[in-house]
């Protein structure tokens, strides 16, 4: 009886030992990154280059909110959105010509270029209305996003828009958002997100993720003056 007693205390010990480790270690498997940055949330794909992805437009309230719509370059919305308005223009002898964001003296005024092909930081719509911490998305990491995740058109709430699912299984919300030209939203069915990365061969227009319920890809097509929505990213 003596040697079942301490049989049995040996095997209860090894067995409570195990029970910690296993305990300890799924603590830590269970420890969770911050998800929320200056009030916004964002979303890990587990993408190549690890860019982390807010999970709502600038100026939503969720992920099915369409947010504010922003003319490239301008951080603020406006109800009407033209050349005629958009503040890195000025028209000569009828045509529209770039005073900001111009490598070609063709489009710019009086022969203006700068040779900036990205949005500086004063000119970008997340960092004006979210802070230092986030930013938009170049026209390289929207290729990164829709090339390495799945994109399936679905419906959220009564609003329709693509599920981008990462290779770790998580998934972020676009919206259907349409664009705003002059005064009112159009094209509905689409959606429409601006990049930072300017359109180096057409310099009216910047680079922009465009799907809709059949196709997605990074588009340059989209005028500067136009009112697009925004989706931030950040850097882990």
């Amino acid at each position: 009886m003596k040697y079942d007693y301490l049989t049995n205390r040996i095997i209860f010990g090894l067995l409570l030992a195990l029970v910690v480790v296993i305990a300890n270690g799924c603590k830590k498997e269970s420890k969770r990154t911050e998800v929320i940055v200056g009030g916004h949330e964002y979303v890990d794909l587990g993408l190549p280059s690890g860019t982390l992805w807010a999970t709502c437009n600038v100026g939503a309230d969720s992920p099915e909110d369409v947010g504010g719509y922003f003319a490239w370059g301008e951080t603020e919305t406006k109800n009407f959105y033209d050349w005629k308005n958009y503040r890195y223009c000025v028209i000569d002898d009828a045509v529209y010509k770039l005073t900001k964001y111009c490598t070609d003296s063709t489009y710019g005024y009086n022969g203006f270029v700068d040779n900036l092909t990205v949005l500086e930081s004063a000119d970008d719509a997340v960092i004006a209305n979210w802070g230092m911490e986030w930013r938009m998305p170049t026209a390289e990491e929207f290729n990164e996003l829709y090339q390495n995740t799945t994109f399936v058109w679905t419906t959220m709430n009564g609003v329709e828009g693509r599920l981008l699912t990462g290779p770790n299984g998580n998934s972020i919300f676009l919206p259907a958002t349409g664009f705003y030209l002059d005064g009112e939203v159009i094209c509905t069915g689409l959606g429409i997100y601006w990049s930072s990365s300017l359109q180096l061969e057409s310099q009216e227009s910047s680079w922009s993720l465009h799907f809709d319920f059949e196709n997605c890809h990074v588009c340059g097509t989209y005028e500067r003056s136009r009112g697009q929505a925004v989706r931030a990213v950040r850097a882990q």
